[in-house]
């Protein structure tokens, strides 16, 4: 799964998000956080939907037992950077909940077979642009 992601970034990067092959048309990122063990830069590929200017993520690692290292990561240090396209961006994550939750999560429809596959309650994330 490294390797495949590791190829995805760099053909991300270079096509400035214009994914080929079975990844094409998939809305994607790119999420820059910083090791909470290890205080590096950590790049995951992340599918998103938009809620005006929000990024909203969900923290599944395809339906996993434990939460993702990048969300355990945000958890540690909220602010991180995205790739969308050709833009990159400076961000600040919050898990949402509650109501918010509820109404974003609906926009994810991957969410609910994700849900299926674990125990936990997946996460759902607003990456939000920082403020300058």
């Amino acid at each position: 799964m490294r390797a495949l992601n590791r190829q995805i970034i760099q053909e991300f990067r270079a096509t400035k998000g214009q994914l080929s092959g079975r990844m094409a048309g998939r809305q994607l990122l790119l999420l820059t956080t910083t090791g909470a063990r290890s205080g590096e830069p950590r790049t995951a590929v992340v599918g998103y939907r938009k809620s005006g200017d929000i990024f909203v993520v969900i923290a599944s690692d395809n339906g996993a037992a434990a939460d993702p290292a990048w969300y355990v990561n945000l958890l540690a240090n909220p602010n991180a950077t995205v790739e969308v396209g050709p833009e990159k961006l400076n961000v600040r994550a919050r898990t949402v909940k509650g109501k918010e939750r509820d109404k974003l999560a609906k926009l994810v429809e991957y969410l609910e077979p994700q849900q299926k596959l674990t125990a936990r309650k997946i996460p759902v994330v607003a990456l939000e642009r920082a403020k300058s």
